[in-house]
């Protein structure tokens, strides 16, 4: 039996509101993905949403996050790893070496302002 899943549609991260500033800039500017309207709603002014390929990724305020605590998250592929690094390191971001290497795969960890663990892996 199959429940027909065909895509991932979007992604939530969650902040605490004091790093919002700090999280925005993180996934607009390091990331450089880019920011979409949100739709009219009671959350619309708050976090953001952006454009990831053809998916999504949502930024949510939650101040009672314990993010910084927990191996959840999202992987990013990226064609060339050591750029991906360099990258990170200019932008101030700690590289966490991957603490499980796995045979065949090249990749790394940060974690974003609100502590969300984040694997970059080689395409």
């Amino acid at each position: 039996m199959s429940i027909g899943i065909i895509k991932i549609n979007h992604v939530n991260v969650t902040v605490p509101s004091a790093l919002e500033s700090a999280a925005r800039d993180f996934y607009g500017v390091v990331l450089g993905l880019k920011q979409i309207p949100k739709p009219a709603g009671p959350r619309q002014n708050i976090g953001a949403w952006y454009e990831l390929g053809e998916s999504q990724l949502h930024l949510s305020l939650e101040d009672s996050d314990h993010n910084d605590a927990s191996d959840a998250h999202v992987c990013y592929q990226v064609n060339d790893i050591a750029a991906a690094q360099h990258e990170f390191r200019n932008a101030g971001v700690a590289i966490i070496p991957d603490p499980r290497p796995v045979s065949g795969q090249t990749r790394f960890f940060v974690r974003d302002p609100g502590g969300n663990l984040i694997e970059i892996t080689r395409g």
